[in-house]
């Protein structure tokens, strides 16, 4: 496994950016990180933000609910991955979505009387 030196973020930026380490990561693993990242357990970022090129992608585990229902590969959590810039656009993308769903969710869940449905009897 290769390793670079993380001392100084401007040699390590030029570094990814003209060596060819960036990945694509198979459609398996790109629908993992996908739903990481569409739950918020996914940190993603541009190499360089002034120009197109590749992006590092961080994945945490998710909590309990979600590992015991959906399927992950160990060796794609708790370690940085370099992504080629397609894909890192697109995880990006959907990590967007995904925060915009869940907060929807928890407002309408915010405005929900529970209470009054019960005795509504619905």
């Amino acid at each position: 496994m290769r390793r670079l030196n993380v001392t100084d973020l401007g040699a390590l930026r030029d570094e990814l950016a003209e060596s060819a380490v960036a990945a694509k990561l198979d459609g398996d693993r790109f629908n993992q990180a996908a739903r990481l990242a569409w739950l918020g357990h996914a940190v993603l970022s541009p190499v360089d933000a002034d120009a197109p090129g590749p992006w590092l992608l961080y994945l945490e585990r998710p909590e309990r609910l979600a590992e015991q229902c959906l399927g992950f590969d160990e060796d794609l959590l708790r370690q940085i991955h370099i992504l080629e810039a397609e894909q890192g656009v697109a995880l990006a993308a959907i990590a967007v979505e995904g925060a915009k769903d869940r907060s929807s969710t928890l407002a309408a869940l915010d405005r929900r009387d529970f209470h009054a449905e019960r005795l509504a009897g619905r």
